[in-house]
């Protein structure tokens, strides 16, 4: 069996561990400092608010620092506790990236398999995906194809793809099944500095175009759904198959789009030149599963869908919720059909 290194930087939790110091008390940490809520990040932990506060005073007893200022709402962290946070997220995300490698190690008496993955995972997560699929699976002929998803549930359809990383079609064909990873919300994707703040009603937007997502592709069939069903008629001359070609356009100046936090995410070069809002009337979501044809063993479903959920808690839901952080309820991982 090949060996997987999973900690290329391992002196970072010897750093921050010690005999008196808990993983749960630096998820508390983590948590509070993403939300600002020591309320908030016990019901996200699935702990009591006392508890929560216990593992945070346990925390800063070992540590004979004060970490959160309880003075400020929203909780903030002190100068001591803004250093420790940088510590304490490499050491977390090296944790969930070594269990998403121990995941694919149920995969190793696999010979062959052709997984296609959605293109708005090629910055981050393919790439992490990738490492852990050829450590896992060296004695396997492994292919990976990187496509929108119609192409993907398409090649699982037509059995050219054992496996896909892709959105919910809105019918998955017959033969097709699914395991839900992640909920990608929508949001309204603007120029910088062109709107005061986040709009009532998309009649703040007349002046500039639409910019479509090619209705080829199932985002853009969702969106064009949606607004039908809400009667809303957005003026726009428009449409795109390319993601970066649409936040190209907004940091332009060229119009706005309906978009998701992993378009945001993958647009890093624009982000600086546009302003992201939550949509202005009734918001929906895309589901981004894991799909495979009927007749695969539940287990090696359940192996891959593991360690992909690892991988986008950390290179999706973290640094989307860094810059949208309204999206707390909505931009999550999703553990169980929806």
């Amino acid at each position: 069996m090949p060996r997987i290194l999973i900690h290329p930087k391992g002196s970072i939790l010897t750093q921050i561990l010690g005999k008196t110091v808990s993983l749960r008390a630096l998820e508390v940490f983590e948590e509070i400092a993403r939300t600002g809520s020591l309320q908030d990040a016990a019901t996200n932990l699935g702990l009591s608010t006392p508890a929560a506060s216990q593992q945070l005073k346990k925390l800063e007893g070992s540590l004979g620092q004060t970490l959160v200022d309880h003075n400020h709402r929203p909780l903030a962290l002190t100068h001591a506790g803004r250093a420790y946070l940088v510590h304490v997220r490499e050491a977390m995300a090296q944790l969930r990236q070594g269990s998403a490698a121990l995941s694919l190690l149920d995969l190793s008496s696999l010979r062959r398999l052709r997984l296609g993955i959605i293109d708005d995972f090629d910055a981050a997560v393919t790439p992490k995906l990738s490492v852990g699929l050829a450590h896992a699976l060296a004695q396997c002929d492994l292919t990976l194809r990187t496509a929108p998803s119609h192409l993907i549930i398409e090649g699982i359809a037509n059995r050219s793809l054992d496996f896909g990383i892709s959105a919910r079609p809105l019918d998955l064909p017959d033969g097709v099944t699914e395991t839900p990873l992640l909920r990608d919300p929508f949001i309204l994707a603007v120029p910088r500095g062109y709107l005061s703040g986040a709009p009532r009603n998309i009649d703040a937007l007349t002046q500039l175009p639409f910019l479509h997502y090619d209705r080829s592709q199932f985002m853009g069939r969702q969106i064009a759904t949606h607004l039908a069903r809400l009667k809303l008629h957005p003026q726009g001359r428009i449409e795109l198959d390319s993601n970066q070609a649409i936040f190209g356009l907004i940091a332009a100046g060229a119009g706005w789009a309906i978009s998701t936090p992993l378009g945001v995410l993958r647009a890093r070069q624009f982000q600086g030149q546009i302003d992201i809002y939550p949509l202005p009337f009734a918001g929906f979501s895309r589901t981004i599963s894991l799909c495979h044809a009927k007749g695969w063993a539940t287990e090696i479903a359940a192996s891959i869908a593991s360690s992909l959920r690892a991988i986008l808690q950390s290179e999706t839901v973290e640094p989307g919720l860094e810059v949208m952080p309204w999206l707390a309820e909505s931009l999550v991982i999703l553990n169980e059909v929806s």
